[in-house]
């Protein structure tokens, strides 16, 4: 790589360009090769996501973690990074620079109201194409969660529930989760 604001001329951003940048607060991932940058959430967005992986964690079962921060890829060309997933432990330990969808059984994405066409349109569409079963989002304006299930190339929506709600399924795990103790 000859830059490390760049990749090659001609070339395309790919996962292994993500380590070249610089660690300067910016979030950065990959769609179709082009790279996206955000600004780190909010303290109230990262609330949010603390709470939710705290509630999830308590009630996985043994084999599955419940995790932040680490990538998820399905071609060297598109880098997500979910705000909380699930991953069989089996694939963490494998290590490398990305999880691989088949080994996610959940993603969700904390809506951020500068980035909510990224988590409601491309990354659905994305993490639909890539065949991860799950996928919610919770909209801290409205203080909802919605379910989406994988059903052929995308997603369906299956629920939205409000802070009055309990959340209460078999996946991708069995579990009970009080909307209102996410927000």
């Amino acid at each position: 790589m000859a830059s490390p604001a760049r990749p090659d001329s001609g070339d395309v951003w790919t996962v292994d360009d993500l380590q070249d940048l610089p660690r300067d607060g910016q979030d950065y991932e990959i769609f179709d090769g082009c790279l996206l940058v955000s600004p780190h959430p909010d303290v109230r967005h990262g609330a949010i996501v603390n709470r939710l992986r705290g509630l999830l964690d308590r009630q996985a079962p043994a084999g599955l973690m419940v995790g932040q921060g680490i990538g998820v890829s399905a071609k060297r060309s598109s880098y997500f990074v979910p705000d909380v997933f699930v991953a069989h432990d089996e694939a963490l330990e494998r290590g490398g620079t990305a999880l691989a969808p088949a080994d996610v059984l959940l993603v969700v994405e904390v809506v951020s109201p500068g980035n909510a066409g990224r988590d409601l349109v491309l990354r659905r569409h994305e993490y639909g194409a890539a065949g991860i079963p799950h996928y919610w989002l919770v909209e801290p304006r409205k203080q909802t969660l919605t379910v989406l299930e994988h059903v052929g190339a995308g997603y369906r929506e299956a629920a939205v529930l409000s802070s009055t709600d309990v959340h209460r399924t078999d996946r991708p795990f069995p579990l009970a989760l009080p909307i209102a103790d996410i927000f």
